[in-house]
């Protein structure tokens, strides 16, 4: 098997938007991870790393800097989602067991264990309603989830400095169809 075209090693220009990479520009450890895969075997094609491994590399750096600002709030991953989950539903700010559950892709099981966590924290109320139960968020968690979102926007929006708006939006289309395609295969 012939090793693949690679643009970077045979002088052609990027991407219309991609800076052109030199020799002394600096290199993340993906970049050395493929050359050495490249080097010890050239049948195979590692371009993929270019992808997979940076965006599990800005994973754990996104997820761990949430984590901090999370940390900072007294909030995990966990309630946060609980609440912008019901915060986004909109007024009453209310949604049944089953539609957290759902709309949270987790069981049920999950949603009563945040929710036992969040209604010690006075953030949101059980209501039987019928066979239904209701959650709602109070004035309590309404402030929590906002102070959040608003801290993690604004954290987010600093992190993507790097990227010019126009790169952002582009890089936002792609990483939107990848999902939905991996989605759609069952990856």
């Amino acid at each position: 098997m012939t090793a693949p075209h690679d643009p970077r090693t045979h002088g052609e220009s990027p991407p219309a938007g991609v800076g052109h990479v030199t020799e002394d520009a600096p290199r993340d450890r993906t970049r050395d991870i493929e050359d050495a895969w490249r080097r010890e075997r050239p049948d195979l094609d590692p371009a993929s790393v270019r992808v997979v491994t940076r965006v599990w590399h800005l994973a754990a750096l996104f997820s761990a800097d949430r984590r901090r600002l999370l940390d900072a709030r007294g909030l995990d991953s966990a309630l946060l989602d609980l609440l912008g989950t019901l915060r986004r539903a909109g007024s009453p700010y209310a949604l049944s067991t089953r539609e957290l559950a759902e709309r949270s892709r987790v069981t049920p099981a999950a949603i009563s264990q945040r929710l036992t966590r969040a209604e010690r924290r006075g953030w949101v109320t059980r209501e039987p309603v019928g066979r239904r139960v209701v959650v709602h968020l109070t004035a309590t968690g309404r402030g929590t989830i906002d102070d959040a979102a608003g801290a993690i926007f604004d954290r987010e929006r600093d992190l993507l400095t790097a990227l010019p708006e126009g790169d952002r939006e582009t890089l936002a289309v792609l990483l939107e169809r990848l999902v939905l395609d991996l989605e759609r295969r069952g990856g």
